[in-house]
């Protein structure tokens, strides 16, 4: 059973008021979600934080953002492994003893010494966050009763897309205080808390036999030979690069006259709140345009809206604006690429998820560098190639357009 498919066999038990065989809606959306802020929220973190740890480590803000790549990549080739662990062993399984594994590594990223070793840390993190994902898809497709299920996804997305701005403001507050090093102490004090609501709330799945790794890496190559999908993972990766990269650039290339005013830069991380909140609110209005289409259409708006941010200049209302739009665009694109991938390779959805998880967090990881790479050419720079990125994203997705048979 892969993570993205409803279980033949729901639990058994139900709470009061929950319809027979079903979790709990509420209370399972509201930890997931916010599991998926706090640990997809590490990947992000280190964007606020490269002012001060290049400080403390003595190199600069560029080289660390390969702090960001490195935890991104570990993160991406984590989904490959742990996606079929989650289906073999169960949701909650899985979640535990990856919260397990990440508290520790989260807590020993903070005593990193040097640039090196907080990158080797960061991949450990990276490997033993990647549990949370699978497992959190999982566990609302097998226990989330079916006509609930689009708005549970649609949260726990949201929430981990939301993760790039919360994480950042949160970092960037604690960091002012008590320091860069405390943020990783206090993460791994909340996933450490997570693991008592984590076992009393979410309901254990029976084991599957499905073949596990062997089964899941056979299907991966044959997908890759899919001219649609291999598109559609191309255009996840843009999405994702474009997304990180602008968020990269407030931090390593601020916005002219904006750039070293801690107040103007949180203000503009903070804007993207209200469509994190909206584009949840409207699933079902926008689940009636075809996930191909809403996909192509958000992929454009997103180009267009970095293009506007890359023109305004100081003007922080407008760029605050223009990132709230943008940011609405991409959470609309994230669950659209999921359904259309889904319907492109029925077949094999288990694997097929895997490689689009795996795409979109090395996109992730592209971002910081893309940003590193043209900071000594400006903010306005930066967003306008991230903006030719998701333009040709919006172009790769093109062919899902084309009503034809499941591959």
């Amino acid at each position: 059973m892969h993570p993205l498919v409803p279980s033949r066999h729901p639990a058994k038990t139900a709470a009061p008021g929950t319809p027979p065989g079903w979790a709990p809606t509420t209370a399972t959306i509201t930890l997931l979600t916010s599991l998926g802020v706090l640990v997809v929220g590490q990947m992000y973190t280190v964007l606020a934080l490269l002012s001060p740890m290049a400080l403390s480590l003595h190199t600069t803000p560029e080289q660390v953002t390969w702090t960001a790549t490195s935890f991104g990549f570990a993160y991406a080739a984590g989904f490959l492994v742990v996606g079929p662990l989650t289906d073999r062993y169960g949701p909650r399984a899985v979640m535990t003893a990856g919260l397990v594994a990440a508290t520790a590594a989260t807590a020993v990223v903070s005593a990193a010494p040097d640039l090196t070793w907080a990158i080797a840390l960061r991949m450990v993190q990276g490997l033993t966050a990647a549990a949370f994902a699978p497992a959190a898809f999982s566990y609302v497709t097998h226990h989330i009763a079916p006509k609930r299920r689009a708005m549970a996804l649609t949260c726990v997305t949201s929430g981990m897309l939301g993760a790039a701005v919360l994480m950042q403001i949160a970092a960037q507050a604690v960091a002012a205080g008590p320091g860069w090093r405390a943020v990783f102490l206090l993460s791994a004090a909340l996933m450490a808390l997570s693991l008592l609501p984590v076992h009393r709330t979410l309901r254990p799945t029976p084991r599957q036999d499905t073949g596990g790794l062997l089964h899941a890496f056979a299907a991966m190559p044959r997908l890759l030979r899919r001219g649609r999908l291999l598109a559609l993972y191309a255009a996840t990766v843009t999405l994702m690069a474009g997304f990180v990269a602008l968020y990269t650039a407030v931090s390593v290339a601020g916005p002219p006259g904006i750039a070293g005013n801690p107040t103007a830069i949180l203000t503009l991380r903070a804007s993207a709140l209200p469509a994190l909140v909206a584009v949840p609110l409207l699933a079902p209005t926008l689940s009636r345009l075809a996930a191909p289409k809403r996909l192509v259409l958000a992929l454009g708006v997103a180009a267009v809206t970095a293009t506007a941010a890359s023109l305004l200049g100081g003007h922080t209302i407008l760029l605050a604006v223009a990132l709230l739009l943008f940011v609405g665009a991409v959470a609309t694109a994230a669950p659209a690429v999921v359904e259309t991938v889904n319907a492109t390779a029925p077949h094999a959805r288990g694997a097929a998820v895997a490689l689009y998880a795996c795409s979109m967090f090395i996109g992730a990881s592209l971002g910081p560098q893309l940003a590193g790479a043209l900071t000594g050419q400006g903010f306005g720079t930066i967003l306008r190639a991230a903006a030719a990125g998701l333009a040709l994203g919006a172009a790769l997705a093109l062919p899902a357009l084309r009503r034809r048979h499941p591959e």
